[in-house]
């Protein structure tokens, strides 16, 4: 049998996905180990107990100073930030897709606007965001919605556009106006793309989110992380690098599960 043939069972799946994973953690607890071996007081790769020292601390203990957990507490206010952004962004980007896609007339102006707009790198605007949100949570969640919004917005243009035309043609015939075709037609066909598409755009959300966060914030896992850079304190940066990517997991793994939930008829997603 050819290997382009050769499909794994599940649980070999499982262990060919846990395979990098252990790959890299072996790497480093190696490396980690041979550092230390030459500097026990090296802080570049930490060892296990350092890091479960420094998430006891961050995880389990009030902060001196402010009475929080910290770990929990800048959780809180990143996802805050995070999903307020994404849900905007859905939103938004839904009603410009359906808008460019479907109505030719709005089309014309709203197509090359957006694809214009999405090429405006977005973290370049942080400072003029700043300058007229302030400093606090809102200039946060623009960033997050400037920075995806046109690019989901395109996505969804461009599956408006793949409608078969005939479905149109017959949705008139019966009677259909244009909100009946938006609502009826339009709207089934490209709510399974947006899940899809926020799925894809996870990662470029969280960017936009640490970077706000690490410019102008009192509390997140952005502004954690470049907090205590100044002190080289990896045994902190590392386990909040892997919190938020396995935060990122976890939404990416929900909007999967929804996808599949309310669209079962989906075909193509990203697996």
């Amino acid at each position: 049998m050819r290997f382009i043939n050769r499909h794994p069972g599940l649980g070999g799946r499982w262990l060919l996905a846990l395979l990098p994973l252990v790959l890299l953690l072996l790497a480093y607890g190696v490396g980690s180990a041979m550092r230390l071996a030459d500097n026990p007081d090296d802080k570049l790769l930490p060892g296990a107990t350092q890091m479960l020292d420094a998430i006891a601390q961050l995880a389990f203990s009030e902060d001196p100073r402010t009475g929080e957990v910290l770990l929990w507490s800048d959780t809180a206010a990143s996802l805050t930030r995070l999903l307020l952004g994404i849900a905007i962004s859905a939103l938004v980007g839904l009603c410009l897709g359906i808008a460019a896609g479907v109505f030719p007339l709005l089309g014309a102006s709203l197509s090359p606007f957006l694809a214009v707009l999405s090429m405006v790198p977005p973290l370049a605007i942080l400072p003029i965001l700043f300058i007229v949100f302030g400093l606090d949570e809102l200039s946060k969640v623009m960033l997050i919605v400037i920075g995806i919004t046109p690019v989901l917005a395109r996505d969804l243009e461009q599956r408006s556009r793949e409608i078969p035309p005939e479905l149109f043609v017959k949705a008139q015939t019966l009677g259909a106006n244009s909100w009946t075709l938006v609502l009826r037609v339009v709207l089934p066909q490209l709510l399974s793309r947006l899940l899809l598409s926020l799925r894809l755009m996870l990662g470029a959300a969280w960017l936009f989110l640490i970077s706000a966060e690490a410019i102008s914030a009192t509390a997140g896992l952005g502004y954690r992380i470049f907090l205590v850079r100044r002190y080289m304190a990896m045994d902190v940066i590392l386990p909040y690098v892997a919190w938020i990517t396995l935060l990122a997991w976890a939404m990416d793994w929900g909007l999967r599960w929804l996808n599949r939930r309310c669209f079962p008829w989906s075909e193509g997603g990203v697996k």
